[in-house]
């Protein structure tokens, strides 16, 4: 669907499941420009987000929080770890897993990255939208927290 032909459509026609895909296909595609200069993309950067916020953490924990398979996140953290932005040390407590911790260039490009965030946030409310940051923001973390219960629970079947 192009720009002018979703400007046409009354939003209430359009499935919730669509439009959330469609803005995150755009957020990826957006950030994944912003973020090549770092020689990261946006999966890795999701990936920094859990390390840094978990300090340290195993890949098993990452793919759980990223909702991803674990091939995609070891294949991400490899390159991370070759671009020395993440460090692998084996974990006393379970010698079969690693703990992963950012480096001083992953804290710095954290850093970096969350300023591009913030900005592309700034960017997207200054257009007058209807509704407020807050409840957006709000309503958005409720949605996800549904989805990851509802997936865990299908899981668990």
């Amino acid at each position: 669907m192009s720009l002018e032909e979703l400007k046409k459509i009354d939003a209430c026609n359009l499935p919730l499941g669509k439009l959330i895909a469609m803005i995150s296909r755009g957020c990826t595609i957006y950030f994944n420009n912003k973020l090549e200069e770092y020689n990261i993309n946006v999966t890795q950067m999701h990936i920094l987000f859990e390390i840094h916020y978990q300090k340290e953490i195993n890949q098993e924990k990452i793919a759980s929080l990223c909702n991803m398979d674990k091939g995609s996140i070891t294949r991400s953290i490899r390159k991370l770890e070759d671009n020395g932005f993440i460090k692998r040390e084996i974990d006393e407590n379970n010698r079969r897993q690693n703990k992963l911790s950012l480096t001083t260039k992953g804290e710095e490009t954290f850093n970096k990255t969350l300023t591009i965030l913030k900005k592309s946030e700034k960017e997207l409310f200054e257009e007058n939208l209807l509704i407020e940051n807050k409840l957006l923001h709000e309503t958005l973390k409720q949605i996800a927290i549904r989805i990851m219960e509802i997936n865990q629970k299908e899981k668990n079947k």
